[in-house]
């Protein structure tokens, strides 16, 4: 029998509330709309999609003493993840809240994550991490970790491939000490100008060029609806996602994308295969109103079909 990757993720488990807005949004006023509230933060949203994907999966995480941290800590457990969060009894569990328009676009995102910045670089010193790194097969972070953790959690994974998720244009750049040494980056074209310092009108060749230049050796770029980048030591593609039969919210997709590209790459798929595999786990989310879909072996497999070939980028 063929054992199953195994992955160590480090980074973002919170609380995630995303408001609607049932109409037009009119912005300084009262705007009539839903709340939801449910467990999210891109390691953990990645690393359920891995999941699904048939990875086994282990999280470091760290929350509150209050009723939250019981939310994240039963999320963490229902979907078959390993638990190695450690819990400040003193603090308050970090949240993301999204308000989003009608058409489930990003209006404003507020983070409240002092718990992170706090407690992440004591708890990557902590003995059992090396233990549980020479267990795995390979790190995920984001950008929830300051550079301190990120440069310790590099250090400790000796040559694993690391993957990071960017999480916003703000945290990106907490990732420059370590670029070179990291496996794949995945971000959003906000966050690949910031890390790239370059202005909103680069293109995309651009953009790669710029990353590159910043010391990565691989990243995946998304823009909305369009072409999603690529680019390794082989050169650059692009993969176009086919358009949502429907659009519930944009929450979530990049970090679906994150997560089944790179389980796909841990089954030993190069990094353009892989990456069709995160951009129908993307679709899929798009077309779903949780930020992780609920998907089976059958749906994904339709998806896939669905996303053209990647092409390569002059």
């Amino acid at each position: 029998m063929v054992k199953s990757p195994r992955i160590l993720a480090v980074g973002g488990a919170h609380i995630d509330r995303r408001g609607q807005v049932s109409g037009a949004y009119v912005p300084a006023a009262s705007n009539p709309g839903t709340m939801r509230e449910d467990v999210g933060g891109g390691v953990f949203n990645a690393l359920r999609s891995l999941v699904r994907r048939g990875v086994s999966a282990s999280l470091l995480s760290v929350r509150g003493g209050d009723a939250a941290a019981d939310t994240v800590a039963r999320a963490i457990a229902e979907a078959g993840i390993a638990d190695l969060s450690a819990v400040f009894l003193d603090r308050t569990t970090p949240s993301y809240t999204a308000l989003i328009d009608r058409e489930g676009e990003l209006i404003v995102g507020f983070a409240d994550m002092a718990l992170y910045e706090l407690a992440f670089p004591k708890q990557i010193r902590r003995s059992k991490v090396r233990e549980v790194i020479a267990a795995a097969n390979a790190i995920l972070c984001d950008a929830n970790l300051p550079s301190a953790a990120l440069e310790r959690l590099v250090l400790l994974a000796a040559g694993k491939p690391v993957f990071a998720i960017a999480i916003s244009p703000a945290k990106i750049v907490r990732l420059k000490s370590v670029l070179s040494r990291l496996a794949v980056v995945f971000m959003n074209q906000r966050e690949a100008v910031a890390l790239a310092g370059l202005d909103g009108t680069a293109s995309g060749p651009d953009i790669v060029d710029g990353l590159k230049r910043a010391g990565l050796n691989s990243a995946v770029v998304t823009a909305g609806g369009g072409p999603v980048l690529g680019f390794d030591c082989d050169g650059t593609f692009a993969v176009m996602p086919p358009a949502p039969r429907k659009v519930a919210d944009v929450t979530g997709a990049g970090d679906a994308l994150a997560g089944a590209t790179v389980a796909a790459l841990l089954r030993g798929m190069p990094l353009r295969a892989a990456l069709r595999e995160g951009v129908a786990a993307a679709t899929l989310a798009i077309e779903s109103a949780d930020a992780v879909p609920d998907f089976t072996a059958a749906t994904f497999s339709e998806a896939l079909a669905l996303v053209p070939d990647a092409q390569e980028v002059a």
